[in-house]
């Protein structure tokens, strides 16, 4: 008796105090049903006093909904619920979660849900209750403040409707959401993107019933994603060779489809196709007349299945923003498809990949309408297309693939109880939005989605290590183009100066194998051929790994809390745009030159293969047999050993004129050999044309 005065006290000073007035400082949402639970008198039976005010009101929502007492739906989380998501420290969030989900995959089963409002502010409400759920926790704004969620709130609860948000993109998606805002997400907003969610629906809906390309779709039954071309102020122009047709561009979840402009109606459709393994390739183009590569608007496909790649065009005034949301929707459904045949998946898990990206798709759609005039990233809030760029991006995709299957068994192993734990599964939905009937119904809990109540699953542990490594790879790029100077000149002197100690390394070795100093290079020559004989080789470039790592420690210590040595550079003088032409030039020169020699040098070596030069040809190939009879019978450790000596005694006192005597004589040689001819050969137009 003495709670439930305590809680009916408490409810009654609510009211009297303005409303809830106290916790968000105007009437809000909750107003009412304070009122309701203040004049209620069975509202004491239904108040949790571990749970919040806020997160009481979102419970009795969700009970309202899932017709249960709140007090039966605290039974069934306690009978399902393990002992440490019921640890009193973690339980008001827990059950919250709980009711929540179990609320959720109900309501999602209604037709047009999105379209309520009431539905929007339950969800929105279920992320502000879950930012301070127990009793104890502090107000969320205060006074005179409006009202607004976090990334954690947001991440945890709009992943359980899946055409809201998904898991992968959920940080993504809140970023592009909160940019105007500060991070933190506002109801107003947040109701025009369900908005947006409810009228891109609305339009693949009407799409995917119309009668457009419907013997095409039938035999798979694919569903209409987005289509393009039917506005003239918005054309879209495919280029095969040096034809090019304006059409109507149709995206499925299985194919990209064609259809050039005629007079009065549409040719027959090209299938380009994205779910078969044909080696795809779907990447951005560049386009111009007459074959110049001047406008970065296009989109090329190829495939092993066609002769030559197709380019699809969609020009507009500035920039390339048309291209830039049909590459990344294109390259979902083809990743997507990808995903499945890496991992062999079939069936109803399958289906469940393809509804990521279909709702992937209807998210993008809705953003776009939302945030027009800013440029968007499209890849960052399409599942397939983030796993596809993040760091660990493959580990997140396998961790996904073995987590519908193991959820499969566990699930039809078990019996129906325990729903409530899990959120609703991405296919589920989408049959639910477009009207079909599920393979897998949720009460034989073959699909769930991938958020469980008080845990941190595989997935999520799998994203936030590959967010973590992302992370460090933005930082490392950010470094990496702070280095980054413009010039040839300069570009040289850096690189000059990085490769310094390579030179100077070098320089040394050239004074051994020179005799310079001769005692420094008979030193050098007997340690080595010491080393070579005992066969310590590996013992050698072990030590010297060793010494490496122990200098990359020793430095790391010393250095802590150091700043980092810049490398100094010393910049050459500025040069006129006369100059450096000038310079272009002579680098194109001296390339040149190197290409000339190297080709040179392959075409004597064919000559002497083809024994155009005879004399020539027969000392090659003795040549040729001794060193076959040398590796053949010496041991290895001698073949070394006769290398070395070559190499760093031939200019030691004794040798140093025999050497030069016989390199004059391979000189010459080499000198007196023809070059194979060539004859070259200009590609006749006609076969470049075709």
């Amino acid at each position: 008796m003495a709670v439930s005065s305590k809680t009916r006290n408490l409810l009654e000073n609510l009211v009297r105090e303005g409303s809830f007035k106290w916790l968000l400082g105007k009437r809000s949402s909750f107003d009412e049903e304070f009122e309701e639970m203040g004049r209620s008198p069975s509202a004491h039976k239904n108040w949790i006093s571990e749970l919040s005010p806020l997160a009481n009101i979102v419970v009795r929502r969700c009970s309202k909904i899932l017709g249960v007492p709140t007090t039966e739906l605290q039974e069934s989380f306690n009978q399902e619920a393990s002992n440490s998501i019921k640890h009193p420290s973690r339980f008001a969030r827990n059950f919250l979660e709980y009711c929540c989900f179990k609320a959720l995959a109900l309501s999602t089963q209604v037709t047009g849900h999105l379209a309520e409002r009431n539905f929007r502010r339950l969800t929105y409400d279920m992320m502000v209750a879950w930012e301070a759920p127990a009793a104890a926790s502090q107000p969320v704004v205060t006074v005179d403040e409006d009202i607004s969620v976090g990334i954690e709130a947001f991440s945890r609860i709009a992943p359980a409707v899946p055409i809201i948000a998904n898991i992968i993109i959920s940080e993504n998606l809140f970023e592009v959401l909160t940019s105007s805002t500060g991070g933190r997400l506002q109801f107003s907003i947040y109701d025009k993107y369900l908005s947006g969610l409810e009228r891109a629906i609305r339009k693949m809906r009407t799409q995917s019933e119309s009668p457009v390309l419907c013997t095409h779709r039938s035999s798979k039954g694919e569903k209409i994603l987005e289509v393009d071309g039917t506005v003239t102020t918005q054309p879209v122009l495919e280029h095969v060779g040096i034809s090019t047709w304006p059409g109507r561009l149709t995206l499925t979840d299985h194919a990209l489809y064609f259809e050039a402009l005629r007079v009065v109606s549409f040719d027959k459709a090209k299938r380009y196709d994205l779910s078969d393994d044909l080696k795809q390739v779907v990447k951005p183009e560049l386009t111009g007349p007459w074959g110049t590569r001047l406008f970065d608007k296009a989109v090329l496909y190829k495939s092993i299945s066609l002769s030559e790649p197709v380019v699809i065009e969609f020009p507009e005034l500035k920039g390339h923003t048309r291209r830039d949301y049909w590459l990344a929707v294109i390259g979902e459904i083809l990743y997507a498809h990808r995903f499945i045949k890496k991992f062999q998946i079939k069936g109803v898990q399958q289906n469940e990949a393809l509804s990521k990206a279909v709702l992937g798709i209807l998210r993008l759609q809705a953003i776009q309408e939302l945030s027009s005039a800013t440029p968007l990233r499209c890849e960052g809030l399409l599942v397939f297309n983030l796993c596809d760029q993040l760091p660990g991006g493959d580990l997140i995709l396998e961790t996904l693939a073995s987590m519908s299957t193991s959820r499969e068994l566990d699930r039809t192993n078990s019996s129906s109880a325990g729903e409530g734990m899990y959120s609703i599964s991405s296919m589920d939905m989408v049959s639910n939005l477009f009207g079909s009937s599920s393979n897998s119904p949720r009460e034989s809990g073959l699909v769930v989605g991938e958020m469980t109540v008080g845990e941190m699953t595989s997935l999520e542990r799998a994203i936030k290590e590959s967010r973590e490594d992302y992370e460090k790879v933005v930082v490392a790029q950010a470094t990496v183009d702070g280095v980054k100077v413009d010039g040839i000149d300069t570009n040289l002197a850096v690189m000059k100066e990085l490769l310094f100690p390579m030179q100077e390394l070098g320089n040394c070795l050239l004074s051994l194998a020179y005799w310079e100093d001769p005692l420094k290079s008979l030193v050098f020559c007997c340690v080595f051929t010491y080393i070579i004989c005992r066969q310590w080789m590996g013992y050698t470039c072990a030590a010297i790994l060793v010494f490496m790592a122990i200098f990359m420690v020793l430095t790391r210590f010393c250095s802590q809390g150091k700043p980092v040595d810049e490398v100094k550079v010393l910049a050459p003088p500025p040069m006129n745009t006369m100059e450096q032409l000038l310079a272009v030039q002579n680098a194109i020169s001296q390339a040149e030159g190197f290409i000339q020699d190297g080709n040179i040098v392959l075409l004597k070596f064919r000559a002497l293969l083809l024994s155009i030069f005879p004399q020539a040809s027969e000392k090659f190939a003795i040549a040729l047999l001794i060193m076959a009879l040398i590796l053949a019978l010496i041991p290895s450790k001698y073949v070394i050993l006769l290398i070395f000596l070559e190499l760093f005694t031939r200019y030691s006192p004794p040798r140093k004129a025999s050497t030069e005597r016989w390199m004059r004589r391979l000189r010459e040689w080499w000198f007196s050999i023809p070059a194979a001819p060539v004859l070259l050969e200009r590609e006749k137009e006609d076969k470049k044309r075709k």
